[in-house]
């Protein structure tokens, strides 16, 4: 019994492990070959999984009516868009730093949900708030804080990483309203499927199909998993932990995913792991607390 109640702890740890680390695979392949390629093949090895999930489930079911234009404007938000943006920006931006200031996201969810959905948003949510931001700061201009003064700070890559925090923000707040009245996984699925279909576009149409002929076997490992662990297990991993589990239990495994990213990126990367990242990453999770905390 005592195991069973451990299953869906392991479970959450797993998947914002896979997540943290997904950074580190991502960089590794879009040096072989470009970011739409990289796209295409991670969610075409990742979503036949995530259908076996939820037709055992007994979870899937076809969009209706308008649901169709509502879940396509999901997919390229979330998809398309979202893992273009995060895709070119790790071409430039370093993988620990990209894990920090996507860590950030809660505090933009925040913003828009008291912009948008008229959420409440008190002063220490605030101060959270302001706080994730100046960690941000310093995680980008590595405690260089005179480049700061004069704005000339972070590589373009930080900039889209940054962009990306925003758009997650916006697509979570939009998915809302299809949680009412989908499971998550089902939601997830043809999200997924329908961004990308919308990159298939891109990909066909660019020929970025001639690429897959460049990547060597560490290439191909840093796509199996981003397709296999980051796209297919850890969603299944994670859905099962929350179904389980209060949310705020589950939410607070997220704050390990910029952890086990600074981790991996210094291992298999070799990324130095710096003060002014550890210090800036340490602002930014307090911020987030603030945020979220109860």
């Amino acid at each position: 019994m005592a195991k069973l109640k451990l299953i869906p702890y392991l479970e959450a740890l797993f998947a914002v492990v896979v997540w943290g680390a997904s950074f580190i695979a991502t960089k590794i392949a879009v040096g072989q070959i470009s970011p739409i390629a990289v796209v295409w093949l991670r969610f075409a090895m990742g979503i036949p999984i995530l259908f076996v999930a939820v037709a055992m489930r007994k979870q899937f079911a076809f969009p209706k009516g308008r649901e169709w234009l509502y879940f396509t404007l999901l997919g390229f938000l979330g998809i398309s868009f979202h893992q273009w943006l995060q895709s070119n920006g790790l071409k430039t931006a370093q993988a620990t730093t990209t894990a920090w200031i996507v860590a950030t996201s809660p505090a933009f969810i925040a913003v828009l949900g008291w912009l948008v959905l008229k959420e409440k948003l008190n002063l220490i949510q605030s101060a959270g708030i302001g706080l994730a931001m100046i960690g941000v700061l310093v995680v980008v201009s590595k405690g260089d804080f005179a480049s700061i003064s004069i704005g000339n700070f972070g590589t373009a890559g930080d900039f889209l990483i940054l962009i990306s925090s925003v758009n997650w923000a916006v697509f979570s707040i939009l998915s809302r309203h299809g949680l009412k009245t989908h499971p998550s996984t089902r939601l997830t699925f043809w999200v997924m499927t329908i961004g990308w279909l919308i990159t298939s576009a891109a990909f066909f149409a660019g020929k970025n199909y001639t690429e897959i002929a460049l990547l060597d076997s560490r290439g191909w490992w840093a796509l199996i998993f981003l397709g296999l662990f980051t796209t297919g297990l850890a969603y299944i991993a994670w859905f099962d932990a929350l179904a389980q589990l209060p949310s705020a239990q589950t939410g607070a495994f997220l704050f390990i995913e910029p952890l086990a990213s600074m981790v991996v990126a210094s291992i298999v990367l070799k990324e130095q792991v710096t003060l002014a990242s550890i210090f800036g990453g340490a602002i930014i999770l307090f911020g987030i607390w603030l945020v979220n905390r109860n």
